[in-house]
């Protein structure tokens, strides 16, 4: 040993990177002929097990209900006054989250908002993380396919069936609407995308024989209705959108695993999981960042949005 590290402390620092680099090759080869995986089977709708309802992405949600509940019963089980360790932890991150909430919706709505925001941003990073566990994506059994042997697994990421974004986005969208109706009034915040009463007013001008101030208010209603209509549909789309935004990354980033760990085993799939990690933390804080400023534009009056 002495005289290896001898050898190794005399040699330069570009050929120290060599001979690793080298040794990393010598590791993906071998690791790719002696351990070669079998073929991934990409499929996008979630394979059901047990039956024709229950899928592998409903017990891969489940498996984290009961992940998140374990941590959470583990970091309360002897809550302290100065926290240690699971507790601290947990109650940090907790505090992260509340100072976001706050410092974007205020103190006045951030706490009722905290729940909904909070629960989305852990349960999205959580089963992102929790999918990169290795069992998941290659647990399974053989089904016989096309006359072929594909491996139905387990456990598949919830992320990637787009029921479950979907889920989630209407979630979001329904807190949105009920905490716009709750603090501006139904009549108020309906206006937003019914606003006809600018028309009927230069309609009424019209027959009263202020033809002028008439059409100049009837454009203005015209110009309201279809503002209106607008919000409608952007309000509606966001449901799209941070569906498919959801779906698409998380699924675009298992297939790159399940390809990299069929093509260069070992060491290459490794640096992947670390973009993976980062990928699910943006996706979670994204997704739970766009629902706390839809919180936000429904509580605001639409004149301070103007």
């Amino acid at each position: 040993m002495g005289r290896i590290r001898s050898w190794w402390g005399g040699l330069g620092k570009w050929r120290r990177i060599g001979i690793i680099a080298f040794l990393c090759c010598l590791l993906i080869i071998v690791g790719r002929l002696l351990f070669s995986t079998p073929q991934p089977h990409v499929e996008l709708p979630a394979e059901t097990l047990f039956g024709s309802f229950f899928t592998n992405t409903m017990l891969a949600a489940l498996f984290t209900i009961i992940v998140l509940g374990a941590v959470c019963f583990a970091a309360t089980r002897r809550m302290k006054v100065v926290p240690k360790g699971l507790q601290n932890i947990v109650e940090g991150l907790l505090e992260i989250l509340i100072n976001f909430v706050d410092d974007t919706a205020g103190k006045e709505y951030g706490r009722k908002f905290l729940p909904v925001v909070a629960t989305i941003f852990i349960f999205v990073i959580a089963n992102a993380w929790l999918a990169l566990i290795p069992g998941f994506m290659t647990i399974g059994f053989w089904h016989t396919e096309g006359g072929e042997q594909v491996l139905i697994p387990f456990l598949r990421g919830a992320n990637t069936d787009i029921n479950f974004p979907l889920a989630l986005a209407l979630v979001s969208f329904v807190f949105v609407e009920y905490w716009g109706i709750r603090s501006q009034g139904f009549s108020r915040y309906v206006r937003r995308f019914i606003s006809v009463g600018g028309f009927f007013r230069g309609m009424g001008m019209i027959f009263k024989g202020k033809v002028k101030s008439g059409l100049g208010a009837l454009l203005a209603g015209v110009v309201d209705v279809f503002v209106g209509f607008i919000e409608f549909i952007s309000e509606l789309v966001r449901i799209l959108s941070l569906t498919v935004r959801l779906f698409g990354n998380m699924t675009a980033g298992e297939i790159l695993i399940l390809m990299m760990i069929f093509l260069l085993p070992w060491v290459v799939p490794s640096l992947f999981y670390g973009l993976e990690l980062f990928l699910g933390f943006v996706q979670a804080l994204i997704f739970c960042g766009l629902t706390l400023v839809f919180l936000v534009m429904a509580v605001t009056p639409r004149e301070e949005h103007e």
